[in-house]
């Protein structure tokens, strides 16, 4: 670990670092030059300048009136060709994976928040589960157990003529039609732990070099056991000893976000991919094991049934020793955790895959009275299992979450502190969703013109009762939100009207005192409204969350009561009720099929064009802007790239130059700059200024992530950094106020809203009408050059002007020195 580095006396020379938020911005937009040099870094994330600046540090008489533009450019950790909507399979294992860092904030709860903890890393574990559930639903149930035993589905399907039980081959004992068919879903599971491995290595391997304090502060609970953070954890940072130039500051509490550890969790990473590929693969031996172990407890001697019974305990003592992996350790965060736990890492997989590989042998063992009918088993009591299961982890989730919000309220978190159930909530139905969709057109495929579980006309079973149950509630789930949606419609649509005068009274002095154009004032407070609807996200997702977890119990109950699916369990109920059941589905069947389709199209367009990424864009860098720290399969974390590059960057700058440094960052780019500030020697932060504008940090970050980005811990980012502006427009839909109280004698942080438009009408200076803003653009109004200048004044003392007689435009001139919009 480098020491807090001894900086000399300002030069003078003050350094721009622009980072730019969603949307694949390249260098060139962002700097303003068509020639960019790269400066350090690689081809996937780096430092770029323009040319004549590469020499900058040698010359700082150059820079006597403006700073040297620097851009960190990172959008291709997020972007890239369409295979990388690819990714967007894996959506519920990071929307689960956001619930572990949505705990409320709290003190004196250390067991709450490790109990917090351990159940959202139970709940990732059972989508794992529910998506190897799926693929052996496919590939065993459906293709190999059912359709490959009835004629009337393998006649139709060439391929599966060696399979055919009417064909009396080698592989048409269903057994070894099994064994044969868990290649999918056993080479899945392996696709999965081959991406989280491979992706570790590309993106999340950077060893930050910056996290510790002067005294390599390690402390932790057992084991480094700290459930996801510590949040008794924050302790004073040394004093260190402040720059000749600059007021000596008082040491503030270093939040998570500041901890070593936070940006580097191989361990626990390199554990759960481990127990996770452990899990995948004993969800396919049970599918097959059980299978054979039931037909061989009706009609198998002793012998057979005895091995069954060993091979059912060991997946079953496998299975315990998995989930006590998962159960067991947390995120260690004040110290590297780059130790590995080889036996677990080894063991676990290597012990399931020889347990799938016996359950194998024996389902292939010959059985020549063996003949496969109706659904297996295994597929209709996992499912249930699985959903049980999931629902009671919410709800224990959700109390655990409340009982930490009571402990410290804060008006301002999402849903009263039940944001991380709520969105754990939403992963188990979209986990449900997208399995269901793939194994109800499967089904569809395969059975030509019937319908699968409805009887006549149908060549198979179909999927389990209990997934065409849920499809059904699919459409009574968006008739639910139909009044919500259109409530919230209605109060914008007022909102806008109420805006309206205030709009006008804003513009009026650029038209003498007269009502400015109707039209143009009803335009800019729409916007305004509209951009109002993210502050009012957390209800419509509270009562999504609310609903499905009801329309799912509804949804167990009826395919527990009746085993049949929806439009045979109504039979007999009257002409309406029943015509409503089948309706709803075939409705619901084929909703969650083409949803499926349109989700992986959408990401596919997302990747290959940049407006529409850059509408979807912001809710995928919020997912993966957090590190796994409870599901290993999410998709990789850039920020454990980011940030340690960025935080790296300013400490050897400041360290080398002795200058002066504002990290200017825009959208996503400010929570990047605001988490390396954090990670930065106390002495460093006092050289460098943070400028943040259209920032989620307080809006969303604050309010969704309270424990790491909630009121506490951006008042000691506020304390610990030289100075601190945030430029803000009620037009923003993303950005907002960090709403940080100031200090006595401190300046304020907060700067909006800006005007936006920056003129209503057309004017002798602006005689084209200019465009409402909104997220982008910032640097475009004169406000942020000024507070630019602003930062650096207070940073210290700038270079003297030298006799030369050459005139340098002032800061407020010049204009921003890049652009880093994104």
């Amino acid at each position: 670990m480098a020491p807090a580095p001894q900086v000399s006396r300002s030069t003078g020379i003050a350094l721009e670092l622009l980072v730019h938020g969603v949307g694949g911005t390249t260098p060139q937009e962002m700097l303003g030059d068509p020639r960019t040099v790269r400066v350090t870094g690689d081809l996937t994330a780096a430092m770029y300048r323009r040319p004549e600046d590469l020499d900058a540090e040698e010359h700082p008489e150059r820079y006597r009136d403006q700073p040297v533009a620097e851009a960190y450019c990172w959008s291709n950790l997020t972007s890239g060709n369409g295979s990388r909507a690819l990714w967007l399979l894996l959506l519920p294992f990071m929307v689960v994976n956001l619930a572990h860092w949505m705990r409320p904030a709290a003190k004196g709860r250390t067991r709450a928040v490790r109990f917090y903890g351990v159940l959202v890393r139970v709940l990732a574990l059972s989508l794992t589960v529910l998506l190897t559930a799926a693929a052996c639903e496919v590939a065993l149930d459906l293709v190999a157990w059912q359709c490959a035993g009835v004629s009337a589905c393998s006649d139709r399907r060439s391929w599966l003529g060696f399979l055919s039980a009417e064909q009396g081959g080698w592989w048409s004992q269903p057994g070894r039609r099994l064994a044969l068919a868990a290649v999918l879903p056993t080479a899945l599971v392996t696709l999965l732990w081959y991406l989280s491995n491979r992706t570790w290595s590309a993106y999340e391997s950077q060893r930050p070099f910056l996290g510790t304090d002067s005294r390599g502060d390690s402390r932790g609970g057992p084991d480094g056991d700290l459930g996801g953070g510590d949040p008794d954890g924050d302790t004073p940072e040394p004093k260190a000893p402040a720059p000749d130039d600059t007021p000596d500051a008082t040491p503030a509490a270093r939040p998570a976000l500041g901890r070593p550890g936070f940006w580097y969790g191989r361990r626990l990473v390199a554990r759960l991919r481990a127990a996770h590929t452990a899990a995948g693969l004993l969800t396919v031996a049970v599918f097959v094991e059980r299978a054979a172990a039931d037909y061989d407890w009706a009609h198998s001697g002793p012998g057979p049934v005895l091995l069954g019974r060993l091979l059912t305990t060991a997946l079953a003592l496998c299975a315990l020793l998995v989930l006590a992996v998962v159960c067991r350790r947390g995120r260690s965060e004040r110290r590297l955790d780059h130790r590995l736990d080889g036996a677990v890492i080894t063991f676990l997989p290597s012990a399931a895959l020889v347990l799938l590989a016996l359950s194998l042998v024996h389902a292939a063992w010959s059985r020549p009275g063996w003949s496969s009918s109706g659904v297996l088993v295994a597929g209709e009591d996992t499912f249930r299992a699985l959903t049980v299961g999931q629902g009671f982890l919410v709800v224990a989730l959700a109390a655990v979450a409340l009982s930490l919000h009571r402990r410290a309220p804060d008006a301002r978190t999402s849903l009263y502190g039940l944001g991380g159930p709520a969105i754990a909530m939403l992963a188990c139905a979209l986990g449900g969703v997208m399995t269901g969709g793939l194994a109800q057109r499967v089904a569809d495929w395969l059975d030509g013109p019937g319908t699968p579980g409805m009887g006549a006309g149908s060549a198979i079973g179909g999927p389990p009762v209990l997934l065409s149950w849920q499809a059904s509630v699919l459409p009574v789930l968006l008739l639910v939100l139909l009044v919500p949606v259109g409530v919230l419609l209605v109060r914008t649509s007022r909102l806008a009207r109420r805006t309206e005068p205030v709009v006008a009274a804003e513009y009026a002095p650029e038209y003498g005192g007269r009502t400015p154009e109707r039209g143009r004032t009803r335009q800019i407070a729409r916007v305004r409204a509209t951009a109002r609807l993210t502050d009012e996200a957390s209800w419509i997702i509270g009562l999504v969350a609310g609903s499905t977890l009801l329309l799912g119990a509804v949804a167990l109950a009826g395919s527990w009561a009746g085993g049949q699916v929806p439009g045979r369990a109504m039979d007999g109920t009257g002409p309406f009720v029943e015509s409503a059941a089948e309706a709803a589905q075939s409705t619901g069947s084929w909703m969650v099929g083409f949803g499926f389709i349109l989700f992986v199209a959408s990401g596919r367009r997302a990747y290959r064009d940049a407006s529409a990424r850059r509408t979807i864009g912001i809710l995928w860098d919020v997912g993966t802007y957090w590190p796994r720290a409870a599901h290993p399969f999410a998709p990789p974390c850039y920020a454990e790239r980011a940030v340690p590059d960025l935080a790296s960057r300013m400490s050897a700058w400041t360290a080398r130059t002795g200058g002066r440094l504002v990290i200017s960052g825009h959208s996503q780019g400010s929570v990047l700059a605001a988490s390396a500030v954090w990670q930065l020697p106390a002495a460093t932060r006092r050289r460098v200024a943070l400028l943040t504008y259209g920032s989620p940090v307080e809006r969303l970050y604050g309010r969704w992530f309270p424990a790491y980005f909630g009121p506490a811990a951006l008042r000691g980012l506020h304390g610990s950094v030289h100075c601190w502006r945030n430029l803000w427009r009620a037009t923003d839909p993303i950005g907002g106020p960090v709403r940080v109280d100031e200090g006595p004698g401190r300046p304020e942080v907060d700067r909006g809203p800006l005007k936006d438009p920056l003129v209503h009408g057309r004017t002798a200076e602006l005689p084209l009408p200019e465009p409402i803003l909104g997220h982008g653009d910032y640097q475009a109004d004169p406000v942020f050059a000024r507070e630019r200048a602003a930062l650096l004044a207070e940073l210290g003392p700038v270079l003297p002007r030298q006799g030369d007689g050459a005139g340098h435009p002032s800061a407020e001139d010049q204009g921003s020195s890049g652009r880093s919009s994104g």
